[in-house]
């Protein structure tokens, strides 16, 4: 297999550009399992090395796809990803919120605040449990999500149902082992505990996870 290195050069484009480093270099040792990365044959390394750079690679073009899509509105990209979420599936907590976009709470609600004071979401309280607070958004929130036809996801989500059905079960059965084997390496590089970091995945995909581990 012929190394696909067309994503390495948006590695160097932004500051997630270290961060995408080591993550590659995790990647390759839990593709590699238990096995030394240097001990692999000459051709397992390569096919290892193209698999690495192609994740990285759609990482990569997910965020430069976000991030010029965003600016076309006057936002960032993590605010997109916000707009488009509240969107689909109505308020949200701000925990909730900080689950489907995997980022703490600290730095949602940072976001929440520019965008409130930007008029495109509220802070409501709940009528049923006064505890609870759900982010929502506002008329002119509404209004910019519908300007926003296409999502980054959503050119991703249209590139995968391409593929035969199949294949498409068996690349998140593949890629759902590999986010286990990531999560165990970290907890033990870290110490953090891998169900912290389940914890962060949302329900609908913690049941697709929990199917294949059954399977």
């Amino acid at each position: 297999m012929a190394r696909n290195l067309s994503g390495w050069h948006l590695l160097n484009a932004g500051p997630a550009s270290t961060l995408a480093l080591d993550t590659a270099r995790v990647f390759r040792k839990c593709f590699a399992h238990e096995t030394s990365v240097g001990a692999l044959s000459p051709d397992t390394k390569t096919e290892v090395d193209a698999i690495v750079e192609t994740i990285i690679y759609l990482y990569t073009e997910s965020r430069r796809l976000t991030k010029g899509m965003a600016a076309q509105f006057g936002l960032t990209g993590p605010q997109l990803t916000v707009i488009k979420l509240l969107e689909e599936l109505g308020d949200l907590s701000l925990s909730s919120l900080s689950e489907r976009i995997r980022a703490q709470n600290s730095t949602v609600t940072g976001i929440i605040d520019r965008m409130e004071r930007e008029g495109l979401v509220r802070r409501e309280r709940s009528t049923t449990d006064r505890r609870m607070v759900f982010i929502r958004l506002t008329d002119k929130g509404r209004e910019l999500a519908r300007g926003i036809e296409v999502e980054p996801l959503e050119i991703f989500r249209n590139a995968l149902t391409s593929l035969p059905e199949r294949d498409v079960g068996e690349l998140l059965r593949i890629l759902m082992k590999l986010q286990k084997n990531v999560l165990t390496r970290v907890e033990g590089a870290t110490g953090l505990g891998a169900e912290v970091e389940r914890d962060k995945v949302p329900d609908v995909e913690r049941e697709k996870v929990e199917k294949v581990e059954e399977s």
